[in-house]
């Protein structure tokens, strides 16, 4: 078990084949929060059993809460899953002030990682609490029993910051800017993602090296934005889409998959590199079309018309190119053109 930086949010780090077996063993009382799938794969490798099993059915403060007063006297909240089931244990811990470890079986969000525990309300996106996993368990073996795509889904939140940087530096030029510019934070995270584009077919293939380096750049990634206190590098305009899409038809998606939808429609948006930035998403595998989704061309012809009133009702969203874009209907019809439904 490796000790690692706070900067890094992740208090202590098991990677590798077959690292989960046994962990509950060492555990005291602890709970599980996950889903059938998920638990069904890990629950013979955990040792000792859990006090409760928490099967999430969604991550809507209220079900959240009530589930929150039922639970029984433990010391560790086990996150298994991917970002619904990882968010509610982190939401849990967070309440409780008992001790984290995270288990991620899929790489679909960055979600073990990250502070906040993005819950719902009303179906809203909101980012509550401060957590830290100890440890993180990535069992490579566990990882790539999830179907493939799943896990190349994870670096919807790496490649995010092709969109967001260009986000935050039009936002400085305008004077917009919510926190002190950093030059330097921008040119970090352009550094990652060219790590990244050198490593597409190892994360195409879930290759060891591949995994490694989802987690790696998570990782890397909060170096830059924990010391800062924002993720303006990695969150802007095309997790802005993703919201309003979410709010619009009321259902959580696969995160990588409708972040890469934002960083599609977004780059044409910001004039930045649509073909390159396409180039990547089609490399990778990342599945962004709107048919891999359930979204009709009506829904996401609305929401794109929507996006401006949408970013300026809510005071919370950051400044981005949004804020000062004409979204017609003649540009969103050549936008989604080539985009499968």
């Amino acid at each position: 078990m490796s000790n690692l930086s706070g900067q890094t949010n992740v208090k202590s780090l098991r990677m590798g084949r077959g690292c989960l077996k046994g962990i509950g063993d060492d555990l005291g009382r602890y709970v599980v929060v996950t889903m059938a799938v998920p638990w069904q794969i890990t629950k013979d490798l955990l040792g000792k059993s859990p006090v409760r099993v928490i099967l999430i059915e969604s991550v809507e403060s209220v079900w959240l809460d009530n589930q929150l007063n039922q639970l029984p006297p433990c010391d560790v909240v086990v996150g298994i899953g991917g970002g619904q089931a990882v968010d509610a244990a982190k939401y849990f811990s967070w309440k409780k002030g008992i001790r984290l470890v995270t288990v991620p079986t899929i790489l679909s969000v960055d979600a073990f990682v990250t502070p906040a525990a993005g819950i719902r309300q009303d179906h809203r996106v909101i980012y509550v609490g401060e957590t830290m996993p100890d440890p993180l368990v990535v069992d490579f073996d566990v990882i790539r029993s999830a179907p493939p795509e799943l896990n190349i889904a994870g670096i919807g939140d790496l490649l995010s910051m092709h969109t967001a940087t260009f986000d935050w530096e039009y936002s400085e030029r305008k004077g917009k800017s919510e926190y002190p510019f950093s030059i330097s934070d921008i040119e970090r995270a352009r550094i990652l993602l060219n790590d990244l584009y050198r490593v597409l077919p190892e994360i195409r293939n879930n290759s060891d090296s591949g995994l490694t380096s989802l987690i790696e750049g998570y990782m890397q990634l909060n170096t830059i934005c924990l010391p800062a206190g924002h993720y303006r590098v990695e969150e802007g305009s095309e997790h802005y889409l993703f919201y309003e899409l979410e709010e619009r038809l009321r259902r959580p998606f696969i995160h990588g998959y409708i972040v890469g939808l934002g960083i599609y429609l977004m780059s044409q948006l910001q004039n930045n590199d649509f073909e390159g930035i396409r180039q990547v998403l089609d490399e990778v595998g990342l599945l962004y079309h709107p048919a891999k989704m359930d979204i009709g061309r009506t829904d996401l012809m609305k929401s794109m018309l929507n996006l401006k009133n949408f970013v300026k009702s809510k005071p919370d969203l950051w400044y981005t190119v949004i804020d000062d874009s004409d979204i017609t209907e003649d540009w969103i019809k050549e936008a989604i053109s080539e985009l499968r439904f």
